[in-house]
């Protein structure tokens, strides 16, 4: 069998290799393994063995990056308190190189099955059930219980691993489908994680503007006053629409891109690696187009979802959701013709269960192709020759549910040497007990009982850039009005274009009224046509930032979203803008504003770009019972890197497919 790749996953033999290993370091001790997967070699290391792979010099004898997994587990040790472990395992030589025991100031990554403990935590507390009495649910409905970060915790609340979880009723009548977002309760059971004990039951206040904070204003029949909202097919009270013909994506010949070696994906003059791991999904690697390299790694490093109700305990409801638990075990298993269209290649995800089990998960990432709309034209209005082509993009995507909330992550490349990383939200937004005619300035009634509050979801992209080699340089380019003067711009209509090196690493805002762009560019390669050095452009999108106080906890979680764009120094395996550990965090430690702060020379370095982009979601009545998609896009786009438009190639041929309609659309005579 040929030697894996060093950008391909681990497979599931290497995972229970490395949980073999890693057990037979701590003998007779339980384990309860959390994550598993590829510990990325020294990038130099990757570097030399790609240039021997592009060049055609790669043999069997070439020398290889070591082949390692981190493996992230808890040692149980009877009376003793449980210690968080995380190892570098080599799968090759079957040894540990590194091992190390994390601060308790730290938390582990919370697992599925903790979710689970909470909500069976729940069903046994008297103190639970006691409260839930009090509410007196209507006859046929049950309790649900979904678990949530504990978030922030409290001064007093020390280093203790909480969960907490939200609480809703489901008519049964309905059966499980039924939408039980719509009878949120007024309860927050908290479990202490050690003891697996529900240790109190947060009330939170109900009312509304001119309310108290904190003082608890629901009595008896809570959810009395809720209405059903329902949005699966078969439950839906006037069914769905009849009127909607198929629309049907159809390859004859099949798709244009080819896999090879399990991971690489080749398609219009683009090559590149696509691999799977359960902090940040699909990862893209050693991205190239035409053989020219773009793109060494392009990743979604982390997102947060600050919600902006001031009433305990929401203060502390800010979701990280890479970094909290991880997408691995919310990454949905995609299906065909539904999730993507077209002809499709899937591809399949290692996870691992408590045991550090393997366990393939199927169809994570999907791959194909789509049309958007025309991608170049001209007419010459002399002859009436008009030349059009359509923009074909490849998509790669991956999708994550998490609880009430989905989000959509694209990689869509074109045939003009163009990226854009897509973020879409949907879902249900996240709601609260809410008294009868009350409203709040914290967040919208979107269906009696229910408030959904104000929030925020930032993302960061991480993008590690590669123009035509590693020595890269960031400039920040904007446009700027010129005063008039009569040498050099006696009519007032010329503009400037301020080109600024980003010379020391930082954090930089987004100033659309100036059209500030960033371009990563290759100072040693300059473009034969223009005389400028070759590039590609960021477009960071001009959104709002994290809105939190900057000296609230919330804020010191995520200083990664009070910048749009920042600039770093690349440094192994510093991925994560939010920080390795956001799970209870207080503060964002290791993240990308602590890799900025070492002030790195960055100019004609090896840099890492960190683009920012937020949706502020203040929630309207038509996001209810499942918002439509909220999207967000990233654009990355060749600056002087060819001598003209690369897409001038593609084909301008003709849907054959296509037809006039017959039928549907009656023309009308001129009234008189």
């Amino acid at each position: 069998m040929a030697a894996p790749h060093p950008l391909s996953a681990l497979s599931a033999r290497e995972t229970n290799l490395a949980r073999d290993i890693v057990k037979a370091s701590h003998p007779g001790a339980l384990l309860f393994f959390r994550q598993s997967y590829l510990f990325e070699p020294p990038k130099e290391e990757v570097l030399r063995f790609l240039e021997l792979e592009h060049s055609g010099a790669l043999t069997t004898s070439s020398p290889r990056p070591d082949r390692c997994a981190q493996v992230f587990y808890d040692v149980i040790g009877g009376d003793q308190k449980s210690q968080y472990y995380e190892s570098v395992v080599d799968v090759t030589k079957r040894s540990i190189v590194a091992q190390e025991i994390i601060s308790e100031e730290h938390q582990a990554s919370l697992t599925t099955a903790e979710f689970d403990i909470v909500v069976e935590s729940c069903k046994r507390s008297k103190m639970f059930q006691d409260k839930l009495k009090e509410i007196k649910l209507p006859e046929g409905f049950e309790t649900v219980i979904e678990p949530w970060p504990y978030g922030a915790p409290d001064l007093e609340d020390g280093n203790t691993r909480y969960f907490q979880a939200l609480v809703f009723a489901r008519d049964a009548r309905k059966g499980q489908d039924s939408n039980f977002y719509a009878y949120p309760m007024p309860l927050i059971p908290v479990m202490d994680a050690a003891t697996k004990e529900i240790i109190r039951i947060d009330e939170p206040a109900t009312g509304g503007k001119g309310d108290s904070l904190t003082d608890k204003t629901y009595a008896t029949g809570a959810i009395d006053h809720c209405q059903s909202a329902e949005y699966v097919p078969e439950l839906l009270p006037n069914g769905t629409r009849k009127d909607l013909k198929p629309l049907m994506v159809v390859q004859p010949q099949g798709p244009s891109f080819s896999i090879t070696e399990g991971n690489l994906i080749q398609w219009q003059k683009w090559r590149m690696r696509v691999t799977f791991n359960p902090r940040e999904g699909a990862v893209i690697h050693d991205i190239r187009y035409d053989g020219r390299p773009v793109l060494y790694r392009l990743s979604i490093s982390d997102m947060t979802v600050p919600y902006a109700d001031p009433r305990p305990p929401y203060h502390r409801k800010q979701a990280f959701d890479f970094g909290d638990g991880g997408l691995g075990h919310c990454v949905n298993n995609l299906t065909l013709g539904c999730d993507c269209l077209g002809v499709i290649k899937y591809f399949d995800g290692v996870l691992t269960d408590a045991d550090g089990t393997a366990q393939e998960s199927k169809n994570v990432i999907c791959l194909h192709e789509q049309d958007n709309g025309i991608g170049w034209k001209h007419t010459d209005w002399r002859t009436g020759r008009a030349v059009v082509t359509r923009r074909r993009e490849l998509v790669i995507q991956f999708i994550i549910t998490l609880a009430n909330y989905e989000y959509v992550f694209n990689y869509k490349f074109d045939q003009a040497a163009g990226i854009v990383v897509e973020a879409r939200a949907t879902g249900i937004v996240s709601v609260v007990n809410m008294d009868p005619g009350k409203t709040a300035p914290w967040g919208n009634v979107v269906s009696p009982g229910a408030l959904a509050q104000n929030h925020q979801h930032v993302f960061c992209v991480r993008i590690d850039p590669s123009i035509d080699g590693n020595e890269n340089t960031v400039v920040q380019e904007e446009s700027l009005p010129l005063r008039m003067d009569k040498r050099t711009n006696p009519n007032g209509n010329m503009y400037e274009v301020r080109q600024t090196h980003i010379t020391t690493s930082q954090g930089i805002d987004a100033a659309p009224f100036n059209n500030r762009v960033f371009k990563v560019q290759n100072l040693n390669k300059l473009n034969r046509v223009s005389g400028k050095p070759v590039g590609y452009k960021i477009t960071p999108p001009a959104t709002q930032l994290l809105l939190a106080d900057p000296n609230s906890t919330q804020a010191k979680r995520a200083l990664f979203a009070k910048k749009h764009f920042w600039v770093t120094k690349y440094k192994d395996h510093e991925f994560f803008a939010g920080g390795r550990y956001t799970l209870l965090s207080k503060s964002e430690v290791g993240g990308v504003s602590d890799a900025a702060d070492r002030c790195d020379d960055v100019l004609n370095q090896d840099v890492v770009c960190w683009s920012v982009f937020g949706l502020t979601h203040n929630p309207r009545v038509e996001d209810w019972p499942v918002m439509p998609v909220e999207m967000l896009q990233l654009h990355i786009s060749p600056s002087d890197f060819f001598t003209g438009n690369p897409a001038l190639d593609v084909p301008s041929d003709k849907d054959v497919a296509s037809r006039l309609t017959s039928g549907c659309c009656k023309e009308e005579g001129p009234k008189l």
